[in-house]
């Protein structure tokens, strides 16, 4: 059970002398007070004492003189920050529940060009794996298909549509932000060495064999980009035969939704940003290990990049120890637009710490927790419902007692859709078990 019953969660808080509620009245709004409240709109200092009406899923009011009304169910997080629900950027929550479980992984099909399928209609509500992101502040996030492998990798070409969704609901429909927010594309890599399952050894083959290889997968993405363009002129024109794939790429070709190109390598990136320059189409960077090694193009075509995991080891043998840990600073110095995501499914709980362990390495605190919240929200065009706390706004937030990207910072309670969520998950259940089993005598 994900969604929470309002009353019940209301008796629940009651009971533990944190929430209370006007006798008699049937709770229809909440109301969070005494918290310092981090709006994180432009310009905008933390409200000291202030408080947050929350009604019909969206804020009402906030501000430091806003009154409960009768019959509002009341939090007081005296003591407590309240910031906005955090966004993975990129994950692949509700498409994988068990890595080594085939049956439990539903992230890719069949063929090279799958642009009009679309990641929502795979995901799986009861995810073992959402409650747990929740608890740690993830709120809502974008699902995208593909081998993303945890952070990038894989075949080239269209994996489908990325959807955003709330981390909380009995159906997908329920869940349901935007359902066709990105076209997925595995940008092709120049490799002259492949790793055989077959065999499990390294194979390896000339340059020249490479590059013939990688002009090919190029010129093929291009051709399909330039028929979806035709295909648009001719369903303008009259009447035509049905193109299930050409009709999903209509959007990107005209402008309305950006190819999310998961590209890392310096060559790589050049080869997507000259690529999308030439069709005209936009484009977020995905992944991007060795963007600091082409920020001035970023910057002068304008292109985001949503980083992978800072806790990693370096991508190549003679990068430095800390290059994945200085990146998100370098670009953000550069001026480049720096997001965050986790890549997968069982870590986005981890996505806060991702962004605070570039902190330490030159990225603004301010900006590391903007880039899980604000920025994503900006990127994917749902800054008018989400990213901020402001009135009339989404109420995705959360409650926690200190800083959210620290690792000892606790969640205290989240918000999602403007209902109050339960944080109970399986990793909490079984750590409660484990450590209250009994001991054998001695």
């Amino acid at each position: 059970m994900t969604r929470v019953d309002r009353n019940g969660f209301a008796i629940a808080l009651a009971l533990t002398g944190v929430c209370t509620i006007a006798a008699g009245q049937e709770e229809e709004s909440w109301i969070i007070q005494n918290a310092r409240i981090h709006t994180l709109a432009e310009g905008a200092e933390p409200i000291e004492s202030g408080s947050i009406l929350i009604r019909d899923g969206r804020i009402v009011e906030i501000g430091a003189d806003v009154t409960a009304p009768a019959g509002a169910a009341v939090i007081d997080a005296a003591g407590m920050d309240v910031y906005p629900g955090m966004m993975d950027s990129v994950s692949q929550l509700g498409l994988t529940e068990i890595g080594a479980i085939s049956a439990t992984v539903d992230t890719v099909e069949l063929g090279e060009m799958n642009p009009h399928l679309r990641a929502a209609t795979a995901i799986h509500p009861s995810s073992e794996h959402l409650p747990v992101a929740r608890a740690n502040g993830i709120t809502h996030a974008v699902v995208a298909p593909g081998r993303l492998g945890g952070f990038g990798g894989g075949g080239a070409g269209i994996s489908g549509q990325a959807s955003i969704v709330h981390l909380d609901g009995w159906t997908v429909e329920e869940m349901d932000i935007n359902a066709s927010a990105g076209m997925v594309l595995t940008w092709p890599t120049l490799s002259t060495r492949s790793f055989n399952l077959a065999t499990f050894s390294m194979d390896r083959r000339s340059f020249r064999e490479a590059k013939e290889e990688y002009d090919r997968q190029v010129a093929e993405l291009g051709e399909v980009l330039d028929a979806a363009r035709r295909y648009a002129a001719a369903g303008e024109a009259g009447a035509r035969e049905r193109d299930v794939r050409l009709a999903a790429l209509g959007p990107v070709v005209g402008g309305e939704m950006p190819l999310l190109i998961l590209a890392q390598g310096e060559r790589e990136i050049r080869g997507a940003v000259e690529f999308t320059k030439e069709q005209g189409v936009k484009m977020i960077l995905l992944g991007g290990s060795e963007a600091w090694k082409v920020k001035e193009l970023l910057v002068e075509n304008g292109i985001p990049v949503i980083l992978g995991p800072t806790q990693r080891l370096p991508g190549e043998e003679d990068e430095a120890y800390d290059q994945p840990f200085t990146t998100p600073g370098e670009l953000h110095d550069a001026g480049v637009t720096v997001a965050f995501a986790t890549f997968g499914s069982s870590n986005s709980r981890l996505l806060p710490y991702e962004a605070g362990h570039a902190v330490g390495y030159g990225l603004p605190q301010e900006a590391a927790v903007r880039a899980i919240t604000v920025v994503p929200a900006q990127l994917f065009g749902l800054a008018e419902d989400f990213g901020t706390l402001e009135e009339g706004k989404v109420a995705n937030l959360i409650v926690v007692n200190g800083d959210p990207l620290e690792i000892r910072t606790e969640v205290e309670h989240v918000f999602v859709n403007g209902v109050p969520v339960s944080l109970d998950n399986r990793h909490q259940s079984l750590y409660e078990r484990y450590r209250s089993r009994p001991r054998p005598e001695r």
